[in-house]
């Protein structure tokens, strides 16, 4: 495959801040058409872009033969049908986060995947950013030992918000800010461990706003194998000047975290640190985890490369946001 032949469908903010940007300054990618409901939107970017194709209809899109891959950047209530209708028209599909509403929905992509012998990659690019690779290898190599307890979270400032907006309604998002921001944080660190099994989950979800129909904070304590706890927090409606952003990692030998990466180690009774001197802007880390993530959806495509973030793994990620709905609404502990 010399050139990777993409089409984006849907041409909203996530499209045009952090994927368009991206496949048009890759040498590999050739950018053949993009889609969006909204005509004006969809000239609009075609044009500013120097994309050569614009539709309306997805399906004018996947009916071509000149596109190998689709990026799928619509709402969420969306993403089943548009995956399903992307892999049986033969192409690869790269579909934003959360995989879907549901595990039913996911399970369907993943067989259609599978069926028919396409990839199928969710867009998860926290784990690409720079400061979470390097965190990887530094647990991978064994240098803080054993994890035993880890914590992870995503505290967004509270500000005004559209409650219209299709991400604050259920039918269309599927959920809260578990689907939003706990999902990634999830997979991160799930990622950072190596994808251990997961043993049960107790979680609370929380309304505190009272603006949304979907919930708009959740606390959770996750039970993996091997007797490690990971406990999550994530919300739209913190008070405070910035977002918190992190994850935090405890071992026999030392400690690690995540936003600003530091890494200690316990060396002959001293600590030691062992971060590297590599420093990146917030906002370089958040460009270049979507250009990390999508030159290795391109990789994969073009060399063979073994897939990270794919259907699967997400699928699971998907089971484990249900199973802390199911909690919450019961109000104990479930075992997956």
């Amino acid at each position: 495959m010399e050139k990777v032949r993409v089409a984006i469908i849907g041409a909203g903010w996530i499209a045009q801040v952090a994927h368009i940007p991206v496949w048009k300054k890759m040498p590999e990618v050739e950018l053949v058409a993009v889609c969006d409901t909204v005509k004006t939107r969809a000239k609009a970017v075609a044009e500013k872009y120097k994309i050569p194709q614009y539709f309306t209809r997805d399906e004018d899109v996947l009916k071509r033969n000149d596109i190998d891959a689709v990026d799928i950047c619509v709402p969420t209530n969306m993403h089943e049908r548009l995956t399903l209708e992307s892999l049986a028209a033969g192409k690869h599909v790269l579909v934003e986060k959360p995989m879907s509403r549901t595990v039913e929905e996911g399970e369907k992509m993943v067989r259609a995947a599978r069926q028919h012998k396409k990839h199928l990659m969710v867009a998860m690019n926290v784990r690409f950013r720079w400061d979470a690779v390097n965190l990887k290898s530094f647990v991978d190599g064994g240098e803080v030992g054993k994890i035993f307890y880890m914590k992870t979270g995503w505290l967004r400032r509270k500000k005004k918000s559209d409650e219209q907006a299709w991400m604050f309604q259920k039918k269309h998002s599927g959920g809260g800010v578990l689907m939003d921001l706990g999902i990634q944080m999830l997979d991160v660190s799930l990622w950072l461990l190596n994808n251990p099994k997961v043993k049960s989950v107790k979680a609370n979800v929380y309304n505190q706003a009272g603006k949304f129909e979907v919930e708009d904070t959740a606390t959770a304590f996750v039970h993996l194998d091997n007797d490690v706890t990971l406990g999550l927090e994530v919300s739209w409606i913190f008070l405070r000047d910035q977002d918190l952003f992190y994850t935090n990692l405890l071992g026999t030998q030392g400690n690690a975290q995540l936003n600003p990466l530091r890494v200690t180690k316990e060396l002959h009774g001293n600590l030691v640190n062992l971060t590297p001197s590599r420093t990146e802007a917030l906002t370089n880390l958040y460009k270049q985890s979507y250009e990390n993530e999508l030159r290795h959806f391109v990789g994969c495509l073009r060399n063979g490369t073994p897939m990270l973030s794919s259907g699967e793994e997400s699928l699971e990620r998907m089971r484990l946001i249900e199973a802390m709905y199911e909690s919450a609404n019961r109000g104990k502990e479930v075992a997956l």
